[in-house]
């Protein structure tokens, strides 16, 4: 009713050619806080400026179709499964409804999103997946066996190459702009031809030892047994007490790891050695942690040669405390776990 009665007042004051800011002024001195707004007095004002004559509120149209039934639901559902990638636009087109319609069908009728693909190791195969599984409980056996000293006697590691310049991402150069400013450019840039090969071996305390493959050759097993060797003395010079736990030792399957020459060197080292799936990286703790964080702090900087890179790459690994490589390590259980609820296959980031 205040509303009709506040409409009847700009409606008399108008007649009197009052100004709609001057009816405004009026209306507050009179009404207080429940008067009108002043775009709500300027509507009117001007609204009975050309003829207006009811006081009521235009008659609405009815309630908008509903279109987001059970039949339009299943309509978009099947456009989707016969397209995965089909266009909320072409669904519309296709459906005659509108693009919100769809979008609302979609996201909170079906509960389906659009995502991209995302690149893993390898199609796994029905058998590949169940290895990963029995890997997983296997390692998780051993933990069990002896939750308080399991960690404490592994010892992890891996390969992988180090760039002297390694471009950001387009997500990681990312940055703050305002809405005026023009985005910023990222040059389509590849990784440098200048790179080292580091295989890095750590545990929960951190780093035990680095090893640079020499330039021009390759990861052999002969190789790799002198890199076990050299580890066994590294972690007696480094971890007192740890070989006489008897070290369990957490590397993946690669032909120069699995050689008859580097298995010989393992068991001179008197090294357990962990069971470890095929094409696994995303249970390797070098690669879906260590490496992933290593990488991330060197990536859009330029070293100018092999000993530049080898100085960052150490300074940083240096720099991390404790806790960063006894939770980075104690993480792969979460792993274990998780691939074995996705029933093997490859676990997301």
């Amino acid at each position: 009713m205040d509303n009709i009665k506040h409409r009847a007042v700009i409606e008399f004051l108008i007649k009197e050619e009052k100004k709609p800011k001057e009816i405004y002024e009026r209306m507050v001195k009179v009404y207080g806080n429940s008067s009108p707004s002043y775009t709500t007095v300027k509507k009117w004002s001007a609204e009975f400026l050309r003829g207006r004559q009811s006081l009521e509120d235009d008659p609405r149209s009815g309630r908008p179709v509903d279109v987001t039934t059970d039949d339009m639901c299943s309509a978009v559902e099947k456009c989707v499964m016969e397209n995965r990638r089909v266009k909320v636009l072409e669904i519309a087109h296709s459906l005659g409804i509108s693009t919100g319609s769809v979008e609302t069908i979609l996201h909170t009728k079906l509960g389906m999103s659009k995502v991209s693909s995302r690149w893993v190791p390898r199609m796994l195969t029905a058998e590949m997946k169940a290895t990963r599984v029995d890997t997983c409980r296997e390692l998780l056996d051993w933990h069990r066996s002896d939750p308080e000293n399991f960690f404490s006697r592994v010892v992890t590691g891996d390969e992988t190459w180090l760039h002297h310049w390694d471009p950001e991402s387009k997500q990681e150069s990312m940055q703050w702009k305002h809405m005026s400013s023009p985005p910023p450019k990222k040059f389509r840039t590849q990784a440098s031809a200048g790179k080292i090969m580091a295989t890095i071996f750590w545990d929960t305390d951190g780093v035990i030892m680095i090893d640079y493959l020499p330039p021009k050759t390759t990861i052999t097993g002969q190789y790799y047994a002198t890199v076990i060797r050299n580890l066994r003395s590294a972690i007696k010079e480094k971890r007192r007490g740890k070989l006489s736990q008897r070290v369990l030792l957490l590397h993946d399957n690669a032909p120069a790891h699995a050689s008859r020459v580097a298995q010989q060197a393992l068991r001179e080292s008197n090294f357990m050695e962990l069971p470890h799936p095929p094409y696994s990286p995303d249970l390797a703790p070098s690669d879906f942690f260590l490496f992933r964080h290593l990488k991330k702090v060197l990536r859009g900087r330029q070293f100018k040669d092999d000993d530049d890179l080898r100085s960052a790459t150490e300074s940083w690994l240096g720099d991390q405390e404790k806790d960063f490589y006894n939770k980075g390590l104690k993480s792969v259980m979460d792993k274990w776990n998780k691939c074995i609820h996705v029933k093997g296959d490859y676990i997301e980031k």
